[in-house]
């Protein structure tokens, strides 16, 4: 017997009724997205290795260990995303989008990073975004938060998330504070695997994001970032702070919450939860202001954060958050050779005069006895059966599935009007 097609580790199926809860996330974060103004982008799965390793950091987990690297048939080095922010970037370059112009914009879609599956976290993983370009000032940081904080609330999941920001200051004051951490953490170089005594050569920050448990107390007593921040920066994290206590939102400063990438200044920021085990940061972002000139435009602010689908949706169900599958409101019933036309004709009419109904044909036959097991496995309300004797009759029948009504027999160029009645929406002047 031939070995069964499967997924690649790592990757998985979005299966029904799993893919309803899907797109009941999606159409929420849309709404959110058009309420504050913000337009969707969308960009290539595929990009050069060259942007990631020019914005991520070529001494980064994800550009050293996780990319999905190839060469394409002419000799280019290319990489399925790991994230998109670069991406964004790009194409807001190669565009003319950012150019004396502000944007905000927003994405949903699959990123790539080859690391070790486990709950919550996939090769495969999927992310709402946004990025915004052109406004210096903190309020746009501001505006970010407050956007994530209404959709926790949209959510549900405002008691299960908390706040945690910091300010990572300008490339110049961090500069600064790289020099103390060097130093501080130079004493510790026993206790530092060869990975770490890298990073403490390469991108010492790094260094306080490490699970090595010999490391813990060197962490702890570790300079805080805080210390070196230049004036401005401080100014401009202290005007955020003082924003989130005006508008009644709880944050905890963070002096460790430094990020995995190279690009982020100034603003950092992660919604935590402790709901998930050890995959406890939910979303995360900040402040990129160098990585539009580092790309090779116009130096460009920039703010924006990333949301893992996957880890949400696992918070959302240990939570009994997810709604319900919904149901179609009916099910039309052909019974019979005759009626299998008909049936598909008088569905198409009844979808013309109520654009809303969501209406199933069981296609595929059966005796109506499987025919009415399957409608009511399906959830719907209504049962429009057309057999045999509705075919003689020029009538069709509509039972309530669910008891309400009971049933009843009616003309077809009726149908519309008594669904639209008994489930209370419109009806169009659309005859069936």
């Amino acid at each position: 017997m031939p070995d069964l097609p499967r997924t690649v580790r790592g990757m998985h199926d979005i299966l029904p009724p799993a893919s309803a809860t899907w797109q009941w996330l999606e159409a929420e974060f849309r709404a959110l997205m058009a309420h504050y103004g913000y337009a969707e982008i969308r960009t290539p799965l595929i990009e050069r290795t060259e942007l990631f390793q020019r914005s991520i950091g070529e001494v980064t987990d994800i550009v050293e260990k996780e990319m999905y690297t190839f060469q394409d048939r002419n000799g280019d080095s290319l990489s399925l995303r790991p994230e998109q922010t670069a991406s964004c970037v790009r194409a807001g370059i190669e565009h003319g989008l950012l150019h004396n112009r502000t944007q905000r914009l927003w994405y949903v879609g699959p990123m790539f990073r080859h690391e070790r599956p486990q709950k919550g976290r996939y090769r495969q993983f999927h992310q709402f975004g946004i990025e915004t370009f052109g406004m210096a000032g903190p309020d746009i940081d501001l505006e970010l938060i407050l956007l994530g904080e209404r959709f926790w609330r949209r959510l549900g999941l405002d008691a299960m998330v908390t706040l945690e920001i910091n300010s990572l200051g300008t490339p110049e004051s961090r500069a600064r504070y790289r020099e103390r951490l060097v130093a501080h953490f130079s004493a510790w170089r026993e206790q530092l695997d060869a990975d770490e005594l890298r990073r403490l050569e390469e991108n010492p920050l790094r260094l306080l994001d490490s699970k090595n448990p010999a490391l813990a107390e060197a962490i702890a007593t570790a300079p805080e970032l805080t210390e070196a921040l230049d004036a401005e920066s401080r100014e401009h994290f202290e005007w955020i702070c003082e924003g989130l206590r005006r508008v009644g939102v709880d944050f905890r400063v963070n002096p460790r919450l430094v990020r995995g990438l190279d690009y982020y200044t100034r603003t950092v920021f992660e919604w935590v939860t402790d709901r998930l085990g050890a995959q406890g940061t939910v979303c995360a972002g900040g402040r990129y202001d160098g990585l539009v000139e580092q790309l090779g435009g116009r130096p460009t602010s920039a703010a924006g954060f990333a949301l893992g689908i996957e880890r949400l949706l696992a918070l959302l169900e240990a939570e009994d958050l997810v709604p319900a599958p919904s149901a179609p409101h009916a099910c039309l019933l052909p019974v019979g050779d005759a009626a299998t036309l008909e049936g598909l004709r008088l569905a198409e009419s009844l979808r013309d005069a109520l654009p809303w109904l969501e209406l199933e044909t069981l296609c595929g036959g059966g005796s109506m006895k499987s025919l009415f097991r399957r409608a009511d496995r399906s959830g719907a309300r209504f049962a429009i059966i057309l057999g045999e004797d509705e075919i003689a009759q020029g009538t069709v029948t509509v039972k309530d599935l669910r008891g309400e009504t009971g049933q009843q027999t009616v003309k077809p160029d009726e149908l519309a009007g008594c669904l639209a009645r008994q489930l209370d929406r419109p009806n169009t002047e659309a005859g069936v």
